[in-house]
């Protein structure tokens, strides 16, 4: 939200430089984002457009007179069409620096020659002033801008740009800023007066409100205004609204945004001639009623949604909008003003539902007291009375089904200050600074008090709300430096946190680059997986649901990562043709026959598309099986994990293209699955074409399995001095054999340093039932150079060995 400072100072005095403000607010609690100044404009004046006559050789261009207020009238040529004799405008010399609407860079302004007429300076947009991008029609000044003086006195401000906590909604108001301000700095805070002539007759007597849905509508008070006249409204207000960030529209619909930027309290007008028999109700909305809200838009509504209206029909949307069917036009001559205070929950949900997101529900939905109500109206009704005339009725309308219930005192002792802030600080200031932020308090014994919060602030309840009132205004640098009271616990470190950690630098070492989704998915993503083993159904195991989802794409509790990373694998390859490395550490929600779902810690990955980047020299092979399954066992592997692939198949997998991830001693631990996905799955999430290979891995099995093996894998080991020695043999074994485990049995070897598998046959001169797996077998020992024998002792060694775990025999 932005706060100028010329509409803050009409009502605290404004002491301290703008950025040390700033600075204060925010180490006070409301943050100040930016400090913007508007200005800079030397060498612009007001001018006077003394006369205006047509451009003689231009229909759409005019020769203004105009007054700098230094020297003789100059003549200028301006297009803008909103320019008029007696104008107060934006006036630039030549030798000012404006920015230039065509180049859209900012140029010196100089004399120009205009179809034939020399134009001796400018009269400014707000484009060219760089105030907003409006540049149809010139800056018209109000009346009692001093002509000749410096633009920056009469247009520059400075803004206050808001960041606030939803807790402080008080403070998008300019009010709400100010008496922060009051209290930091000590300058009193002066709220304008709101008593207006009620010269009409009894308000009773011209409107009336039922409340049908008190649930939803705590309080509603309307006034009632006859023989308004609807115009613009003034120039001080709309200069306002505007510096705000608001437009303005009429004198009433002005007032009532003037009110809501001033008190906080959201307003509406009503034309009450279209109100049938002038009787407001306020009721849910039928289920799937519509009605049609000021932005000309149809809406369907459901019985959560509340809704202002008449005998006959609908009129608005409580706290939200107001319906094209009863909104001020210039025809008005009657009004009801409303202000009103809603459920805040319910009014969120309802804009929420509706996609319908104004400055009344912003405000709304984080609690409005019902004090605040009869206050901004009876303020607002003085102001339309002075901008559009008319007569107010005696009295207000004050439906309040709940009464004005006293507000519950807030405790605050000095022994709980003490407690929370561990500093000695006197009731006494305390007192003080609760009074300068407008909570009075009483006084209940010598080291005690109790605070009435005031009607603007919805987030005082309890004595911590007291405490932090307190130390942000006295400043939290007041609050000394201690030291703990008891020795600082020692760290205690979660497995799996560990686990996860060390996981995420390996695969990121490894290429792959990370990415985050929400654990929220949608069921249509889940079935898109193909064979669904998750009951969406409500019986056992379903799917939890949300019971609010922000949207149906973030509508259950995914079950598997799958879903939520080939969703970001389809995006990205929307929008890019490179190969993929992704990766994911999450947590799957099993659906449980009873309860709740069970929470497992999943790491998944994915990889497609071409292997290498393009280039003229060759074509790129496309990311298969072994590229994933190699980046997944060096991963491990610089965690010191071994892990080994056994064949399996699974439905989400291509038949024939799938291995179960198998790690610790003789891969006794299955931790999780990769393979290259189906096509009918890569079709579904229009993946077609590359291969799409994918792992996950669980990684509460992954821990258990090494807890016992990981802490000395990474052990260092010195170089060996002396040479090896390569050995190729050719293995004949059954065929559910995996070479993996043949690959561990030889490594098992006292002299094997290493061994890699290089060839695989079936065929002619190998049984039926067997095949041939070759290895490459490196021998070295640490403190010998290995002899003929020494590495014919362990081939034999080891053939007896693999013969007796697998029945693998020497091919011949």
């Amino acid at each position: 939200m932005l706060i100028p400072f010329s509409w803050l100072s009409q009502y605290v005095d404004i002491t301290l430089p703008a950025d040390e403000l700033a600075h204060r607010l925010t180490m006070g609690g409301i943050e100040v984002g930016d400090v913007i100044t508007r200005g800079g404009w030397e060498g612009c004046v007001v001018g006077y457009v003394r006369a205006t006559r047509p451009h003689p050789n231009a229909d759409t261009l005019t020769l203004c007179e105009v007054d700098p207020g230094d020297g003789p009238p100059i003549e200028v040529v301006c297009g803008a069409p909103n320019v008029a004799a007696g104008q107060k405008i934006c006036f630039a010399r030549p030798g000012v620096t404006l920015m230039n609407m065509h180049t859209g860079r900012r140029e010196e302004l100089k004399p120009a020659r205009i179809r034939g007429v020399v134009s001796e300076g400018m009269i400014c947009s707000e484009a060219e002033l760089e105030i907003s991008d409006e540049h149809e029609g010139i800056i018209v000044l109000s009346d009692d801008a001093t002509v000749g003086a410096p633009l920056d006195d009469v247009l520059g401000d400075t803004f206050l740009e808001l960041e606030l906590t939803p807790n402080r909604g008080d403070c998008l108001s300019i009010l709400g800023v100010a008496r922060e301000i009051g209290a930091i700095t000590g300058q009193p805070v002066q709220v304008p007066d709101i008593s207006y002539p009620e010269t009409g007759p009894p308000v009773d007597t011209l409107a009336r409100v039922t409340i049908a849905d008190p649930d939803l509508c705590y309080r509603y008070t309307a006034s009632v205004i006859t023989g308004i006249t609807i115009g613009p409204s003034p120039h001080w207000m709309q200069d306002r609204l505007i510096r705000a960030g608001l437009r303005p529209i009429n004198n009433v619909v002005d007032v009532t945004n003037y009110v809501m930027l001033e008190f906080n309290q959201p307003l509406h007008a009503f034309d009450l001639d279209t109100v049938t028999d002038r009787h407001v109700v306020v009721r849910r909305a039928a289920a799937g009623e519509k009605f049609t809200t000021l932005d000309g838009v149809e809406r369907t509504l459901t019985s959560d949604n509340l809704l202002i209206a008449d005998p006959a029909q609908a009129i608005g949307i409580g706290g939200v909008m107001g319906g094209a069917n009863s909104e001020i036009t210039h025809a008005t001559t009657n009004m009801l003003l409303e202000s009103a205070t809603f459920h805040p929950l319910n009014n969120r949900r309802t804009s929420t539902d509706l996609n319908l997101r104004t400055e009344a529900s912003l405000r709304f939905e984080k609690g409005l007291r019902s004090e605040l109500a009869p206050i901004a109206l009876r303020r607002a009704t003085q102001l339309i009375l002075a901008t559009a005339g008319g007569e107010a009725a005696a009295g207000i309308i004050d439906v309040f089904p709940e009464g004005d219930t006293p507000v519950t005192p807030v405790p605050l002792t000095v022994a709980r200050l003490r407690q929370v802030l561990g500093m000695d600080l006197d009731i006494a200031r305390a007192e003080t600074v609760l009074d300068s932020l407008g909570i009075s308090t009483h006084r209940t014994g010598p080291d005690r008090l109790e605070a009435d919060p005031p009607y603007w602030r919805s987030d005082i309840a309890i004595e911590e709300d007291l405490i932090e009132e307190v130390v942000r205004i006295i400043g939290y640098d007041e609050v000394p430096t201690t030291m703990l009271s008891s020795a600082i616990p020692y760290h205690q470190p979660n497995p799996i946190t560990t686990l996860k950690d060390a996981l995420r630098d390996a695969l990121a070492s490894a290429g792959m680059q990370e990415t985050i989704s929400y654990p929220l998915v949608s069921p249509d993503d889940l079935a898109r997986l193909g064979a669904e083993p998750y009951d969406a159904d409500g019986n056992g195991g379903a799917l939890l649901r949300v019971a609010n989802p922000m949207s149906t794409e973030q509508d259950v509790l995914r079950p598997t990562l799958a879903a939520s990373i080939l969703s970001t694998l389809a995006y990205n390859r929307g929008h890019n043709d490179g190969g993929f490395r992704l990766f994911e550490l999450g947590r799957a929600f099993i659906p449980q026959s009873a309860g709740l779902p069970q929470e497992v810690e999943i790491a998944a990955g994915v990889m497609s598309g071409p292997r290498y980047d393009s280039n003229w020299l060759s074509a790129s092979q496309p990311l298969d099986f072994y590229d994933l399954s190699g980046t997944l066992a060096a991963a491990l592997g610089r965690m010191g994990v071994n892990a080994a692939f056994e064949a399996d198949d699974r439905p989400l997998f291509h038949p024939g293209r799938c291995a179960r991830v198998t790690i610790g001693a003789g891969g006794a631990a299955d931790v999780g699955v990769v393979g290259e996905l189906h096509p009918d799955v890569c079709d579904a999430f229009d993946l077609a074409g590359d291969p799409v290979v994918y792992f996950e891995l669980r990684l509460a099995d992954m821990q258990a399995a090494v807890s016992d093996e990981a802490p000395s894998a990474n052990r260092f080991q010195s170089l060996s001095r002396f040479p090896a020695a390569n050995r190729d043999l050719a293995l004949v074994v059954p065929t559910d054999v995996p070479a993996a485990q043949v690959q561990r049995l030889i490594e098992r070897v006292r002299l094997v340093e290493r061994a890699e598998l290089f060839d695989v046959y079936v065929g002619e001169n190998v049984p039926l039932g067997t095949r041939s797996l070759a290895f490459r077998i490196h021998f070295r020992a640490a403190d010998r150079t290995l002899t003929a024998e020494d590495v014919n002792r362990a081939v034999n060694g080891l053939t007896r060995a693999l013969e007796r775990e697998v029945g693998a025999t020497v091919r011949g």
